[in-house]
């Protein structure tokens, strides 16, 4: 009995493990040279990384309360994989920071909540892995202490997470009344599309989209994305949004079944607002963090294009775009957090000419930018075709034409980022830098998971096979 709630439960307590074992060498952290213990810290890494692949059960626990299955531990090892090259990047610009430990018990804090909040079966354990995810998130964006923007960047993520906390936790009280239940299934049963059902649903799906930066929920997004230090705004829009998607579509699915015809419509207004807003503000921008916020917006308007389409395909869609959006956003922000970490620039003027100096970097985030505008023969390509595929299994072929049409357009301003590297000179370029082995190894990483995920078709076959059905 021991030994099956302890397999249940073994990546939130190999996570557990971990923060105890960096609060105990922190008592001890003066006499650690930084790079050795950020080698120690990406030991354990990746070993949490690889402990995702065995020993690994399905069933639940606490009630219902948490759930396990194949695909739930699937999301979560796309979870790990991103932290530990996230930890990777991160390398220079922690070898210099004071408080290493604290940066990483923060991030593992925020992981362990989504764990939970993946595995939830309840309205109440979901919020309380969501609060657990977003609260340490603030202090991490103010991690660069000595400038002001960071600060700012979060004051604005804590208000932001509260308001819509707040909406959550509204719409789960309404639910709650409306159903007499805080489960899902109980909930799932209970619904019978009533007003006050609908209203408490609209609470909820708004709180999902102000996590997932959704139009007109974005507003925070670019702020606190150019605030934050690099190695965080790289968290922001992959791990948290991640999580949340992995929760928001088997909900969607299951128990708002019933209530498809409503949000159905939502969603495709929803979409459509934030593939276009997403694009034309990130055509605008000239910072990197900026444009990439901007466009990590547009991304998930084709997200919730694939989402529209209510099936199973849907479900195997997203995941499979949030593993190849994962490699292609850490890509891109693995050059620009090594480049910010060593010369402090981030505008696209300053990466004129990179590629007569810096080759490997320009390459790096070349594929990444082109696997984000969805350029075949790059893992993005195939990503948002299986998108499209699912959206346009709803039959509305008018939101496909809209989305195709925002890929155009997003092809602008990916390749006036490749022009100016490739094809403008710059009479100071960014100097020859020199990449240390562990940075090299999470760019080449990128790199190459973007080529190859799109050619193993079984990839997204297994993928399927695991899916929410609908």
């Amino acid at each position: 009995m021991v030994n099956g709630i302890l397999a249940l439960l073994k990546q939130e307590l190999l996570l557990s493990v971990i923060i105890i074992v960096l609060l105990i060498i922190k008592i001890s952290a003066d006499e650690w040279k930084t790079s050795n213990l950020l080698n120690v810290i990406n030991l354990l890494l990746l070993i949490n990384f690889s402990a995702g692949f065995v020993l690994n059960l399905e069933g639940s626990l606490f009630n219902g309360m948490f759930n396990t299955n194949k695909l739930i531990i699937l999301e979560k090892n796309i979870l790990n994989l991103a932290t530990l090259i996230i930890s990777l990047q991160s390398f220079n610009w922690l070898k210099e920071h004071k408080h290493v430990i604290e940066f990483y018990v923060l991030m593992l804090c925020t992981l362990l909540g989504m764990f939970f909040m993946i595995s939830s079966g309840n309205l109440l354990s979901f919020y309380v892995g969501l609060e657990l995810s977003s609260i340490p998130l603030a202090a991490m964006a103010n991690f660069d202490l000595a400038r002001r923007q960071s600060s700012e960047a979060a004051f604005k993520l804590i208000i932001s997470s509260a308001f819509s906390s707040a909406l959550l936790l509204f719409g789960i009280s309404l639910m709650y009344g409306a159903t007499g239940s805080l489960d899902f299934e109980i909930i799932r049963q209970q619904l019978n599309g009533s007003s006050m059902q609908l209203f408490a649903f609209i609470l909820l799906l708004s709180g999902f989209a102000f996590k997932i930066s959704v139009v007109p929920f974005h507003l925070w997004t670019a702020d606190v994305y150019e605030g934050a230090p690099v190695a965080v705004t790289s968290y922001l829009s992959v791990v948290s949004k991640a999580s949340i998607f992995f929760v928001f579509v088997p909900v969607l699915y299951t128990v708002f079944k019933s209530l498809a015809g409503s949000w159905y419509l939502m969603l495709v207004v929803l979409s459509i607002l934030t593939m276009v807003i997403g694009n034309l503000f990130a055509i605008r921008q000239n910072n990197l963090k900026r444009l990439l916020a901007f466009s990590s917006i547009s991304q998930v308007g084709f997200i919730l294009v694939g989402i529209s389409g209510s099936s199973q395909a849907g479900s195997a869609s997203v995941i499979y775009f949030v593993l190849i959006y994962t490699l292609s956003n850490l890509g891109a922000f693995g050059v620009i957090s090594f480049i910010s970490a060593l010369t402090g620039k981030e505008s696209i003027d300053d990466y004129k000419g990179l590629y007569t100096t810096n080759p490997l970097l320009s390459w790096v985030l070349a594929i990444a930018l082109f696997s984000l505008a969805g350029i075949p023969p790059t893992a993005g390509f195939f990503g948002k075709f299986f998108l499209l595929m699912a959206g346009a299994g709803g039959g509305h072929y008018e939101l496909i034409v809209i989305a195709a049409i925002n890929m155009v357009v997003a092809l602008y301003y990916y390749l006036r980022v490749i022009k100016a590297i490739f094809m403008e000179s710059n009479e100071h370029p960014i100097e020859k830098l020199k990449i240390s082995p562990l940075p090299r190894l999470a760019m080449l990483l990128c790199a190459s998971g973007i080529i190859v995920t799109g050619f193993i078709g079984w990839l997204y076959d297994y993928i399927f096979s695991l899916s929410t059905r609908f």
